[in-house]
């Protein structure tokens, strides 16, 4: 498309290379103070248009004797805008009726205007004018249509721009929504998930309770052998079961980090079969265990909770088959290269590596935000790796991992070391605290009636004269009636009066009586100003029981008065 510029000054092209018809029509143009241009020939002409022209003047005769198509060209390729004015002057009777040729012009010039010859000047004058005007409307309504088109590209790209900013917000409403089901969803779970622990608790209390007493009874009547060892697996399978609502409450963030020394070679030895059934058959488990390792100071069971979140994890990374690597080391790191490490210092390495189909780099910057996951919907909540971070930063350490697309990934969980020997599981002597028990009357509140029987038939195997109440009321009513009961065992969570309320009754009519708490779980809020020597937790054995039981009428763990905050409405 040729480039039509507007000249300054207005300039008209002549082409009459016969005669003085040229310089006859630039002499009128002149007189009427109108710029023109004689070019010689048809390349000269074009090259004037290509400059810049508003009208050209062409003989009939100039016409007939070149060849058209080039021009026929430049007027084809014009802009839109633009429809470029010809005046061709004829031989006198050269009019379209009856001069065919002149047809032939107007297909090939478009926007003609004959002027037969001879003309008078004003005519000619008056002509060119005219078209003058008519280039210069031409020149207007390009100014115009720029001017509409950049409103318009203007316009655009704002309603763009618009319209992509009310796509994020409608992206990040959305976000926010699903978030806030996911929380409301965890929420519900969690709350069902601590009802579910607590109610399993107090069965596994009262079936551990009596195979205690079967065992006894079993031993009494020298009755050995299979039964025993029954017994002995009923025992085993109801600690498994504790130790599992151990991880539901820790998930639901109502159990207490109780951080102490630990072997790390030992926890991961004992999580080797959890770790299994956990993750299928079809995965081979390996243990690097560091020699003359450190202990950790770490709450024992969310360091499990992490392990397993991680194997998951792996699992599902891995999809069939693959190999799970769980580590062990002693270590010493530098500056941190990222937010989730720790600072520099001494740690103890926990590694979970899996042969899997690894991370990129743009996921591996996501993986410890809250509710990220690349699992289908529905697989997997995204709180797995920011648990997993929660938990080491506030146990005092952090988060580190190193992912390769298409080998694998490893997470390594930083924990600090501990300043006193690990504790193991082989049984140290105790003295035993109960070996000279003082004679006491216990009130036992609890509205499961199993549990309060079972924990009242521990007591009283003890030598312990025993009370019972059922809920809040009935157990001040006892205490008003047996002025003579020297210790108090309330059910923390009780319908109606809770376990909080009814101990904060009892203080106050007597505020010398110690009172233990025997609950399913701990609830940080409510239990916040109760130390550990006031909390049995379920499910208990007799010894736990009896040990607490006699350091409390002893008067060795604290003061009698429990100071509460307001009741709990946890289940």
């Amino acid at each position: 498309m040729p480039i039509i510029p507007q000249p300054q000054p207005e300039r008209t092209l002549i082409l009459a290379p016969r005669g003085r018809d040229a310089l006859v029509a630039k002499t009128i143009l002149r007189e009427a103070r109108i710029q023109s241009e004689i070019c010689v020939d048809l390349a000269e002409l074009l090259e004037g248009l290509r400059r810049g022209a508003e009208v050209a003047i062409l003989t009939e005769e100039a016409m007939r004797d070149l060849d058209s198509r080039e021009i026929a060209a430049w007027v084809s390729s014009q802009p839109p805008w633009s429809d470029f004015p010809f005046i061709v002057l004829t031989e006198h009777g050269g009019g379209l009726e009856r001069n065919p040729a002149a047809a032939q012009l107007t297909e090939t010039l478009g926007n003609v205007s004959f002027l037969e010859r001879p003309f008078h000047p004003t005519t000619l004058i008056s002509l060119v004018q005219t078209n003058l005007r008519g280039r210069h409307r031409q020149y207007e309504c390009r100014r115009l249509n720029e001017e509409l088109e950049a409103r318009v590209h203007e316009r655009t790209a704002e309603l763009a721009a618009a319209n992509r900013q009310l796509l994020a917000q409608m992206e990040e409403r959305e976000r926010v929504e699903m978030t806030l089901r996911q929380m409301q969803r965890l929420e519900a779970v969690g709350q069902l998930t601590s009802g579910v622990a607590h109610d399993f608790n107090n069965l596994l209390t009262v079936v551990l309770g009596n195979i205690g007493f079967l065992e006894k009874g079993l031993t009494a009547a020298g009755i050995n052998g299979p039964l025993h060892q029954r017994l002995g697996y009923m025992r085993t399978a109801a600690e498994r079961g504790a130790k599992l609502t151990d991880q539901l409450l820790s998930f639901s963030r109502r159990q207490r980090l109780e951080p102490k020394a630990l072997d790390l070679n030992e926890a991961v030895t004992g999580m080797r079969d959890l770790l299994q059934s956990t993750i299928g058959g079809s995965i081979r488990i390996v243990t690097r265990l560091a020699p003359s390792l450190c202990p950790a100071l770490v709450d024992p069971t969310q360091l499990e909770l992490a392990v397993l979140n991680l194997a998951i994890n792996a699992r599902d990374a891995m999809q069939i088959g693959g190999m799970l690597t769980v580590a062990t080391a002693n270590v010493t790191l530098g500056p941190p290269l990222s937010p989730e490490e720790p600072p520099a210092g001494d740690y103890l390495e926990v590694s979970v590596t899996d042969t899997g189909t690894g991370m990129s780099d743009e996921v591996r910057a996501k993986v410890f935000e809250p509710f990220f996951t690349t699992k289908e919907i529905g697989k997997g909540s995204g709180l797995g790796l920011s648990q997993v971070l929660g938990f080491a930063k506030q146990s005092g350490g952090g988060v580190r991992i190193d992912s390769w697309p298409g080998r694998g990934t490893s997470v390594r969980i930083y924990l600090p070391r501990a300043a006193v020997k690990a504790a193991t599981n082989r049984a140290n002597p105790q003295p035993d605290l109960t070996a000279e028990l003082l004679p006491a009357n216990i009130l036992v509140v609890d509205d499961d009636d199993a549990v309060r029987d079972i924990t009242a038939a521990m007591l009283r195997e003890r030598g312990y004269t025993v009370s019972e109440a059922g809920s809040g009321g009935a157990a001040l009513d006892l205490l008003e009636r047996m002025p003579n009961i020297d210790l108090v065992l309330i059910d923390f969570a009780m319908p109606g009066m809770s376990g909080a309320e009814l101990a904060r009754r009892i203080q106050a009519r007597r505020p010398a009586i110690p009172i233990l708490f025997v609950t399913g779980f701990a609830d940080r809020a409510a239990l916040a100003g109760v130390g550990e020597a006031h909390i049995i937790g379920k499910p208990f054995i007799g010894s736990e029981l009896a040990e607490k039981v006699a350091l409390a009428l002893r008067g060795e763990v604290g003061a009698n008065v429990v100071r509460l905050r307001a009741p709990s409405t946890a289940r």
